[in-house]
């Protein structure tokens, strides 16, 4: 018996959870329910996480984690609740397997089988923005080397244990070297551990048109955060829906199972909501608590139903459905279907899979690690960069040297373009003399003689080298 915590939700959330749990339960799960309070009720009672401390405190006591969608009141500063509870719990993996139902689903790719996996805690939701300039603001990219291997990890290990043949790579290295580049390397050390596993990497612009067009190329993808976020829901959509997708939030410690699809308070209590993409998650939640044998029973009796054309109102086409039906009989299909396999589609077989569990991240001895310079970043309402490289030019002292200025990464001094459009905020480039290494306290002394002169620094950012390998971008144009 395994006990897990569950949230009802908002909107539809109540119905399709208890659609959910009656069908688990009715094919044997062993599981004992603790129930807490999540989502809009919550948030408006003045508690802007939208979780109370006493559910924070179940969720990790028990470890696995059943949520339906909720709602995020607008304004008022509320923060997502699935954001903050991936990063709280360090659910570093999202899973969305997008398979279609072809023909009894609408899609325009039927032999469509692809699973997304996305990393979950950082890349651009990392959150950390600021305002810096009148004109400019600013959102961190952080990508670290337990990020990626952990992610990249679960991807090969996840394909391995559910006979996945390619693990395919997105990122865009060819323009953010650093950030993605480390993403695509990692990848392709990882890769190299499984060679029983084909593997590849795509550009992700064409990766996503290429998904978009021909999925069936595609097996198991692994990307970092965003573009996981958008390509696992177009992935969902052009299978059939986004409504029929589950999704699971793995961690070293915690899991949170869900449905990708919101909460539609609009068509709440009306006994017309899918209960699909919560069973999805709830399936996964079962595979992962190793009750795999009841989660295929529940899975096959799912394919059967939606073969046998009992479809709820969102996939009922005129031809195709045999009977429209609502959130309640839906579950009560699925459940007089237990035992079953579909036909045409194609029956899983999860028993005899172990659960997934992958080594805790070991952290690399440190490199060698030198300070070549210094980045500079100016605010200035200026449009000559030659004049303000001659304003900032008197900051130079012996042994270090202004050597480009930026404006939206594109280099403007020196021999820059008039062409260009320039804001006012400025990176100027300052480096140690060749063979040189730059001093913190030159940095400082940098910084005082700004104050000095007037020159609004707003910040800065080090140069460095590790083992020998400059570790920033050059500017564009350079």
């Amino acid at each position: 018996m395994t006990k897990i915590t569950v949230a009802k939700g908002d909107g539809i959330g109540p119905e399709i959870m208890d659609a959910t749990l009656s069908i688990i339960l009715a094919a044997g799960a062993k599981i004992e329910i603790e129930e807490i309070e999540v989502g809009e009720k919550v948030y408006l009672s003045g508690n802007t996480s939208g979780i109370a401390d006493d559910s924070w405190d179940s969720i990790r006591k028990n470890k696995v984690f059943l949520k339906a969608p909720i709602t995020t009141p607008q304004g008022g500063g509320y923060k997502s609740l699935n954001v903050t509870t991936r990063k709280f719990l360090g659910l570093y993996a999202n899973v969305r397997p997008c398979s279609s139902l072809s023909p009894f689903v609408s899609t325009k790719h039927p032999v469509m089988d692809v699973v997304i996996i996305r990393e979950n805690e950082e890349d651009l939701y990392a959150g950390i923005e600021h305002q810096q300039t009148d004109e400019v603001v600013q959102c961190l990219k952080l990508i670290s080397r337990p990020g990626c291997e952990k992610i990249v990890r679960y991807a090969f290990e996840y394909a391995r244990l559910y006979g996945r043949k390619k693990v395919t790579c997105f990122s865009k290295d060819n323009i953010m070297k650093q950030t993605d580049g480390l993403f695509h390397l990692v990848f392709e050390e990882i890769a190299r551990e499984y060679p029983d596993l084909e593997h590849e990497h795509w550009i992700v612009d064409i990766g996503a048109a290429k998904l978009a067009d021909t999925p069936e190329a595609f097996d198991v993808i692994v990307m970092p955060n965003l573009y996981g976020d958008i390509l696992s829901d177009v992935a969902a959509q052009i299978a059939g829906s986004v409504g029929l997708a589950g999704s699971a939030n793995i961690g070293e410690q915690c899991a949170m199972f869900e449905a990708i699809h919101g909460s539609a308070p609009r068509r709440a209590g009306q006994n017309l909501a899918n209960p699909s993409g919560l069973l999805q998650g709830a399936i996964m939640m079962l595979n992962h608590i190793g009750q795999t044998d009841v989660a295929e029973k529940v899975q096959n009796a799912w394919l059967k139903t939606i073969e046998d054309g009992i479809h709820t109102y969102d996939i009922y086409k005129e031809g195709t459905s045999k009977q429209k039906v609502g959130t309640r009989e839906f579950a009560q299909a699925v459940i007089n279907n237990l035992g079953q396999k579909p036909g045409l589609l194609k029956q899983v077989s999860y028993a005899g899979n172990s659960t997934l569990k992958l080594p805790a991240y070991k952290r690399k001895p440190a490199a060698k690690k030198e300070l070549l310079g210094v980045d500079l970043f100016v605010h200035w309402a200026g449009t000559s960069a030659d004049e303000l490289a001659a304003s900032v030019k008197r900051l130079e002292t012996d042994g270090v040297s202004l050597t480009m200025i930026t404006n939206r990464g594109i280099k403007v001094w020196p021999q820059g373009f008039e062409e260009t459009f320039c804001t006012d905020h400025w990176r100027c480039r300052f480096k140690a003399a060749a063979g040189q290494l730059l001093t913190h306290q030159q940095i400082v002394g940098l910084l005082a003689k700004a104050i000095e002169l007037g020159i609004d620094t707003i910040k800065t950012e080090n140069l460095y080298a590790f083992d020998g390998k400059a570790a920033f971008s050059l500017g564009q144009g350079q």
